[in-house]
């Protein structure tokens, strides 16, 4: 390890061959599928020539090595569990429908007449932020610049305006207007 901390290329090498056998058929275990094993054995001793300069030469390297392994194999399987979720979700949302919901789009008009008369109660700058960041999709930066405004002014009108719509929407329709920001806005 004293070698490998003075950025011995050779014995970092040796080390590798000595436990990459290992390490693989360690992680082959819990991950079952060969080419996923090897990215994360090549991902470990990536890991490890970077933070040569923190291990500790007395402590046990192998407890260590295995450990390593160990936390980046969960991360992938989180990673990939996530991913699986994701992927469903996404699947989900594109089954054709025999026919649209006839209360949802009810709720939907209902919920999108109330939000557009309560915009139009709004400041006129309260309103074009609003517009800027919810129907141009332009982020507070790109506003502030837009306007000649700081961010923090962007973020209060932005903040204001949604407790505003929060406090005067009917509470049966905010999970509709939570589905209308994250779908269809």
């Amino acid at each position: 390890m004293s070698l490998i901390k003075n950025d011995d290329r050779v014995a970092f090498y040796n080390l590798y061959e000595r436990y990459c056998r290992r390490l693989y058929g360690f992680v082959l275990r819990y991950i079952k599928q060969n080419e996923d094993a090897e990215e994360i054995v090549q991902e470990v001793f990536v890991k490890i020539w970077k933070s040569r300069n923190k291990i500790d030469a007395y402590s046990s390297f192998e407890a260590f090595l295995f450990t390593v392994a160990y936390n980046t194999t969960i991360s992938l399987l989180r990673k990939r569990a996530s991913e699986a979720k994701y992927l469903d979700i996404l699947k989900s949302l594109q089954q054709p429908t025999n026919s649209p919901n006839l209360i949802d789009e009810i709720y939907f008009n209902e919920l999108n007449d109330q939000v557009l008369s309560l915009l139009s109660k709004l400041t006129p700058r309260q309103k074009e932020i609003f517009q800027l960041s919810r129907e141009e999709g332009l982020t507070h930066d790109e506003i502030a610049k837009r306007l000649d405004i700081s961010v923090n002014t962007v973020k209060k009108h932005i903040g204001n305006t949604l407790a505003f719509l929060r406090s005067q929407i009917d509470n049966e329709l905010t999970v509709n207007l939570l589905f209308v920001c994250l779908f269809l806005c």
